[in-house]
């Protein structure tokens, strides 16, 4: 039944079905009930719903009593989101979980309905990140959220240097059979005493979230774990944490060049990685 806070929705489905419209709608990353009652109404009124897997969204397309047509794009698929918004104009996008463009398939597609000048919006809804860094216990009044980090390589490294130099705390995802060396990475760059905390399985049966040293947390987790995974790495406090080494920044120049940036997105990248804005320039323009 349509509820008061989705009228807004419910006034547009009354125009013509021709209208384009493209919706990011978040999904729940754990327990179901947390899908929003505007997120559901979105997906009713919606031609399609495009999303990763659609048996996954199926499932909870059935747990809602909703069917609609159901569209595969995800990261190795979306080369097809023109031809999706062409044939289904008023498109309701998920990824598995969460919301659509944090550190899954989205962004691309809401690029084409921009280049497009169709309407487009992002509903509010679930993310595993902002309850892991709340349930963290650590300051949040400023973070940075990393997503996943590369496997391995120099940008991995320079990464994790980037992270323990850092004042804030850091949020990141990581899978679980690759946790306890993620962890072991980060106590090497930020010292074994650093705080920092371990969530996974949130919203969940078997929710946990651990809190400790990144070497103690390293420890308990040494021996594997399960689920969805997120880490909060406290910040830099100052004297008692080592000097870091500062990154090797033409390597990582060298690697980013490598993926063909333009000069301003080289640049750009050097900086987000803590770089001054004169010495990206001249790396970037060394290497592009």
């Amino acid at each position: 039944m349509p509820l008061a806070s989705a009228t807004d929705f419910t006034a547009s489905s009354a125009e013509s079905s021709a209208v384009p419209h493209l919706w990011l709608v978040p999904t729940p990353v754990g327990n179901l009930g947390d899908i929003t009652y505007r997120a559901v109404e979105v997906l009713r009124g919606a031609d399609a719903v495009a999303c990763e897997d659609t048996r996954r969204t199926g499932a909870l397309l059935q747990h809602l009593g909703l069917h609609r047509p159901l569209v595969r794009l995800d990261a190795h698929t979306m080369y097809r989101a023109p031809q999706v918004l062409d044939q289904y104009p008023r498109l309701a996008y998920v990824s598995d979980a969460g919301t659509p463009g944090i550190s899954d398939p989205g962004t691309e597609l809401l690029r084409e309905a921009v280049a497009r000048d169709i309407p487009t919006e992002v509903l509010p809804g679930a993310t595993a990140f902002v309850p892991a860094l709340v349930l963290s216990g650590l300051p949040t009044a400023r973070f940075t959220f990393e997503g996943f980090l590369p496997r391995s390589g120099r940008e991995r490294r320079a990464r994790l240097q980037t992270i323990a130099s850092r004042p804030e705390p850091t949020v990141l995802y990581e899978s679980p059979h690759r946790l306890h060396a993620t962890l072991l990475d980060l106590a090497a760059a930020c010292t074994p005493e650093r705080p920092a905390s371990v969530s996974r399985e949130l919203s969940k049966r078997f929710e946990e979230t651990r809190r400790g040293t990144l070497a103690g947390l390293a420890e308990y987790f040494s021996q594997g774990v399960r689920g969805e995974i997120v880490v909060v790495v406290g910040g830099q406090t100052g004297p008692t944490d080592s000097p870091q080494v500062a990154p090797d920044w033409e390597a990582v120049a060298a690697e980013l060049a490598e993926q063909h940036l333009s000069t301003r997105d080289l640049r750009a990248a050097l900086m987000e990685r803590g770089l001054s804005k004169n010495e990206a320039y001249a790396l970037a323009l060394k290497h592009r």
